[in-house]
């Protein structure tokens, strides 16, 4: 099998910086992690959240901490930092080659969608906490057996403001159209981006984050491939 991962993100409309935070790291006995933090509010003061616990969770897992205890250490470290004043959104998307499997740890009010071995695409809304506040939190994790053509996508809150406030049955209907066509991970992460712009007319309300993982029967080479693109 062979793992494509695709992102896209834009910051909120006339905002210079983006308060989300994506970073990814190689797990220290096989497979990779994704840590998407959305800060709150917006701007360089989110960026500053998103930051703190983005560099707090990657450096976690890169010490081979478990992903839910890495979201717990993280909540810890964020709530002591800023006094329980300030929260942030925290997801992380994790592909362990120990127990071949995908987990997904989620504080988050934000849901997710899978599609697991081509089965039918399906939410991932369980409630679950932001870190940062409440002594108590703890992270919603799933965790899937890794199998050829699954689709897990995820995003920050700025996906879903902008596509609910058209027609809130566009999203899961683009993403199980791209995931029946068996499109690779970076263009329907671009795809998503481009409705979410498209329904806000190029102003979005919110930062946008849009993180997708598609897992594929094994390419014909064993090389490893990373693109990025930003403007400068």
């Amino acid at each position: 099998m062979e793992l494509q991962i695709g992102a896209a993100k834009v910051a909120k409309y006339a905002v210079r910086e983006s308060g989300d935070t994506l970073e990814m790291i190689e797990r220290p006995h096989g497979g990779i992690s994704m840590v998407l933090v959305d800060g709150q509010r917006s701007g360089r003061s989110a960026k500053i959240i998103s930051n703190i616990a983005a560099r707090k969770a990657i450096s976690l897992l890169g010490e081979g901490v478990r992903d839910g205890a890495t979201a717990r250490a993280t909540h810890d470290y964020l709530r002591t930092h800023r006094g329980g004043q300030v929260s942030a959104e925290l997801q992380i998307i994790s592909v362990d080659l120990v127990t071949r499997t995908l987990v997904l740890s989620r504080n988050t009010r934000c849901a997710a969608y899978l599609s697991a071995g081509g089965a039918a695409l399906q939410a991932i809304d369980e409630t679950s906490r932001p870190i940062g506040i409440h002594a108590s939190t703890k992270p919603v994790i799933r965790e899937i057996e890794l199998l050829p053509w699954t689709y897990l996508i995820v995003a920050t809150d700025g996906l879903s403001l902008a596509c609910n406030a058209v027609d809130a049955t566009e999203l899961p209907r683009r993403i199980e159209v791209a995931v029946a066509a068996r499109w690779p991970a970076q263009r329907l992460a671009d795809d998503l981006l481009s409705l979410a712009l498209d329904a806000e007319d190029g102003r979005p309300a919110d930062d946008l984050s849009v993180v997708v993982l598609a897992v594929v029967p094994a390419s014909k080479d064993r090389v490893r491939r990373l693109s990025v693109r930003f403007p400068l």
